[in-house]
């Protein structure tokens, strides 16, 4: 036993590898190089007289031996990170966050984080990713990843922690709307600058429960290029509504239909299945559903010091 004490790193970098699948991407949760995680693990197979991968040139798979000892590992690492929280959770928090942002939405947060958080929160470092992609949590080795619609991995947990005002606008040089009354139905016929990422067009989403594959010769992969077509007069866009809130405030863009009529998005956290989120996630977390809720309500004056509201 005092073996198998002894390999604490290839104990996590075992586990973390069964997690993202593959040593490079283990490396990057854990701080190494996949040489040295690669190399972890053998001393660990080693120690224990068992093989825990069968290795092949693409593929990396759990032998028997290695799916017992991953059954009784994670629950222990849970165990583990969970004390540090404990410690931690009457201190200043502390420590490294990797999460990932929605490329356009994620930017309204930018600010409040930078001068509001991170203020607050001096012993909390962070890295960002920002992009609409929806990025593997596990496989990538984020803390979390915050995004603006329905979570399609059944491998996460997910939280709601805003409901998101749509909004379908253009240009006034858009002729085909301009001046003309348009009613839900309509924005059928009409063209869109439209979303779309992998070969997949996202639908706009009715408040009846309907919806429709938008018609449009232009496909986008971000909402800020989507943004900034409908400021082109190319075609309508189906944005969140507080991506173009400054827009509609100028006059640069209007709105084709009620935002009422638009079923409202999600915006959800997500974070691996089966891992308790640490004590600066929560705080994180926290604070960016505030910030959005102040957003939305048009108030960005409340206190980060102040409890947040249950």
């Amino acid at each position: 036993m005092y073996g198998l004490l002894s390999e604490t790193t290839g104990l996590l970098a075992f586990c973390r590898t069964v997690e993202t699948g593959s040593f490079t991407a283990a490396s990057r949760s854990i701080g190494t190089s996949p040489s040295s995680a690669s190399k972890a693990v053998s001393r660990l197979e080693a120690v224990l007289g068992a093989k825990l991968f069968r290795r092949t040139t693409r593929t990396l798979t759990l032998t028997q031996e290695g799916e017992a000892l991953f059954e009784r590992m994670r629950p222990i690492l849970d165990l583990i990170e969970q004390a540090g929280d404990v410690v931690q959770f009457n201190q200043n928090t502390s420590g490294h966050l990797r999460v990932s942002l929605p490329g356009e939405f994620g930017r309204q947060l930018l600010g409040p984080i930078f001068e509001k958080f991170m203020v607050v929160h001096p012993g909390i470092s962070l890295q960002l990713d920002m992009t609409d992609r929806h990025a593997d949590v596990v496989r990538d080795g984020y803390d979390a990843a915050y995004r603006v619609g329905f979570a399609e991995q059944n491998s996460l947990i997910s939280r709601t922690l805003a409901q998101l005002d749509m909004a379908v606008v253009a240009s006034p040089s858009f002729e085909a709307t301009r001046g003309k009354p348009v009613t839900a139905e309509m924005l059928r016929e009409l063209p869109f600058a439209r979303y779309s990422i992998g070969g997949r067009t996202y639908p706009v989403q009715l408040a009846d429960g309907t919806e429709f594959i938008p018609k449009g010769r232009l496909d986008l992969d971000t909402a800020a290029a989507i943004h900034q077509a409908a400021r082109s007069g190319i075609g309508l866009a189906y944005v969140i509504k507080l991506i173009v809130q400054e827009d509609l405030a100028r006059g640069t863009l209007f709105e084709v239909i009620p935002s009422a009529s638009l079923k409202r998005m999600p915006f959800q956290v997500l974070h691996a299945l089966g891992r308790m989120p640490t004590h600066r996630l929560q705080v994180f977390t926290e604070f960016v559903a505030e910030t959005v809720r102040a957003l939305q309500e048009g108030d960005l004056k409340f206190d980060p010091l102040q409890p947040l509201p249950a």
